[in-house]
């Protein structure tokens, strides 16, 4: 055996157990020492993606390309440019040249490739994904069916893991969540029975777990994470993937409270995608500066989501809820209303899944704050409504969640807090079983408002304490200065709601005008009278506007 057939039969060996950069080494060594064949130029190419290099990854699928042609092999070049094109697209964000390489391989297969080859079934998938990214889910649903069924009859478990997953995004933007879960747990069986190529498992993970983000579908996020993770360490070398890994366990850190892990994670996300640049790179940027803001920490979150906008990342509702809370009401509230009057779909586009992964329903429980937080009641009602829809569309228990905690919130700005308090406790029993403890401690602080205005004030302390714990716990910074602000005790010891009603009949409005302009009803008005004159131990209209104008009320 000669030196140059032993170096590549260890490039083999090591390929097949996937040490990439070994295999990596061995194939170029091999290269050097005398021309590869196009079978080993793919393996080349192969390994030069997977552990990072790019340039000499497109160089060898391109020259394995013109090889297989030129042997007239054309449904191994048809499927050689196939992976090219692919790859250019979602691993590199060349969208012209992979759609040459892609229009390249559907030519081949169209122009001199048998009748029925599984190759038919490879060049359906681009069309399809196009079709799914301009909002045809019906027809992107029937052209990846087509491609499963060419997959299954030529067996091949490349092409139905990936014509599956198409499937699966297909159903879930026509509406059916559960069939679509179905499938993604199917394709995932596949995937790990470990018959399909290196690069599709990647594909086909990252696929499942943003479509389980899409629906707040925290468990099989949390189990298909756990098992993408796990495929990365068993691959020496590994680049790609890593890098979207890291984001996902940052983004469930930080939901089960872990906010040193999430940072933690979410840093070397940021390291890994940025050199050489990955599209998700604007994904780890805006996962780091959620984390920024709600540590408080607002010039490395702006900078985070400035970041993350010029690799193609929208910074809302992310940036808007940073001006919310630097006291930029206005513009956090101009921010939400564009982007919710521009994403009227429960799902980002295909292309975008990458650099924004953010379903609708995450949207609007951002609007219902901001509107809050500005006083348009009607509009927070608005998107609380459509909230309910999704949640009862949807069914998972997280979108439950935000929804019950959203209603609990409008309820409570609209002088309901017998209503609120129910709605509330509810979304905290949903944040609990989803062990999201910063989620039940944001819920205990709007209980305990509800509490002090029912005048159960005691309740209200033990819930205010409670939330106080998880805040300083995590490193909830601003949470914990809002709790502590003077501006959520008046000394009057009047809630806001009360005091608004006071500045209103102060300033000579009658209740019938006070309950106009607050959109409330006169009885409502009146109880907010009896109860300020009670707390305040005044008699009358003349007593309340002397006590107002003495403690600064007005």
């Amino acid at each position: 055996m000669t030196d140059g057939s032993r170096e590549l039969e260890q490039a083999h060996a090591a390929f097949d157990r996937r040490a990439w950069d070994e295999a990596y080494a061995r194939l170029v060594a091999a290269d050097e020492a005398g021309s590869l064949g196009p079978d080993d130029l793919q393996r080349l190419a192969v390994s030069a993606f997977l552990t990072g290099r790019d340039d000499v990854a497109e160089d060898r699928w391109a020259r394995a390309y013109q090889a297989f042609d030129e042997a007239g092999a054309v449904q191994a070049a048809a499927r050689c440019a196939f992976w090219l094109g692919m790859v250019l697209i979602t691993a590199r964000g060349a969208e012209a040249r992979g759609s040459g390489w892609i229009a390249r391989a559907q030519r081949l297969v169209h122009e001199r490739a048998p009748r029925d080859c599984a190759e038919r079934g490879y060049v359906l998938l681009p069309a399809a994904l196009r079709a799914l990214d301009v909002g045809d889910a019906e027809a992107a649903h029937a052209a990846f069916d087509q491609a499963a069924a060419i997959g299954d009859r030529f067996d091949e478990p490349d092409l139905v893991a990936l014509a599956r997953l198409g499937q699966a995004q297909a159903l879930l933007r026509m509406g059916a969540e559960q069939p679509g879960m179905q499938l993604l747990d199917e394709v995932m069986a596949g995937v790990d029975a470990a018959r399909v190529s290196p690069i599709t498992p990647g594909i086909v993970y990252c696929g499942v777990i943003l479509a389980c983000q899409q629906v707040f579908d925290v468990r099989r996020a949390q189990e298909w994470t756990a098992s993408l993770t796990e495929w990365c360490a068993d691959q020496p070398g590994l680049v790609p993937f890593r890098g979207q890994c890291l984001v996902h366990r940052s983004e469930l850190a930080r939901l089960r409270g872990d906010w040193a892990e999430a940072v933690a994670e979410a840093d070397q996300a940021c390291e890994r995608l940025s050199i050489p640049p990955d599209p998700a790179a604007a994904m780890a940027y805006y996962q780091r500066a959620e984390l920024h803001r709600l540590q408080g920490e607002y010039a490395a979150a702006e900078s985070a989501f400035e970041q993350a906008a010029a690799l193609g990342h929208d910074p809302h509702p992310g940036l808007a809820l940073l001006w919310l809370d630097q006291g930029r009401t206005q513009a956090a509230a101009a921010a939400v209303h564009r982007i919710i009057d521009q994403t009227s779909d429960p799902y980002p586009r295909v292309s975008d899944e990458a650099r924004d992964p953010r379903p609708r329903a995450h949207l609007l429980g951002a609007c219902v704050e901001v509107m809050l937080a500005v006083g348009d009641t009607p509009a927070a009602w608005a998107a609380t409504t459509e909230l309910t829809e999704l949640a009862e569309s949807l069914g998972t228990p997280l979108v439950q969640a935000v929804t019950a905690q959203a209603r609990g919130a409008v309820l409570l700005a609209d002088d309901q807090p017998g209503a609120a308090v129910r709605a509330l406790e509810e979304a905290r029993s949903g944040w609990l079983e989803l062990q999201a403890p910063y989620e039940v401690a944001r819920t205990r602080v709007l209980i305990a408002r509800a509490l002090r205005e029912l005048g159960d004030d005691d309740t209200a302390a033990l819930e205010h304490r409670a939330a106080a714990k998880v805040f300083d716990e995590v490193g909830a910074t601003p949470d914990l200065q809002r709790l502590d602000a003077p501006a959520a005790h008046p000394p009057s010891g009047l809630t806001a709601r009360e005091l608004e009603v006071v500045r209103l009949v102060v300033g000579g409005r009658t209740n019938r005008e006070v309950a106009a302009e607050l959109v409330i009803s006169e009885k409502t008005v009146a109880r907010h009278l009896h109860n300020v004159f009670t707390k305040l131990d005044l008699p009358n209209r003349s007593a309340l506007t002397a006590f107002a104008y003495e403690h600064d009320l007005v």
